[in-house]
């Protein structure tokens, strides 16, 4: 969980350096986008999760860049992050319920009644 304190000081970061002014939507959008592409870059040209031990600090930092740029994100547009995913979750258990979904990867307009 991340506690209200860390929101505030990630917000007061950006604050402080007065880059709000900055923060378009459309420019937080792409940074998100591009750390969450530097997060991949750690798995290129790795067998599956072999890189973990070795990058896992660098997997951290990055991880730490995308929910920071989430929070400005939601910051700019007043989105209650909470709601948004409470939200996301009951739509998301709609459309992969568990009797279809489970030990599956399947995206849901392929699942079909129990496993086959």
């Amino acid at each position: 969980m991340i506690s209200d304190e860390v929101i505030a000081k990630i917000l007061a970061f950006r604050d402080e350096r007065d880059w709000r002014q900055f923060h378009n939507g459309k420019d937080l959008a792409i940074s998100l986008n591009l750390e969450a592409s530097e997060l991949l870059e750690i798995f290129q040209w790795s067998a599956d999760d072999l890189v973990v031990e070795e990058k896992l600090e660098a997997m951290k930092e990055e991880l730490a860049d995308i929910i920071m740029y989430a929070f400005l994100f939601a910051d700019k547009y007043n989105i209650d992050l909470n709601d948004v995913l409470l939200k996301k979750l009951e739509k998301n258990a709609l459309k992969y319920p568990v009797s279809k979904a489970k030990g599956r990867k399947d995206k849901y307009t392929e699942l079909k009644d129990g496993k086959e």
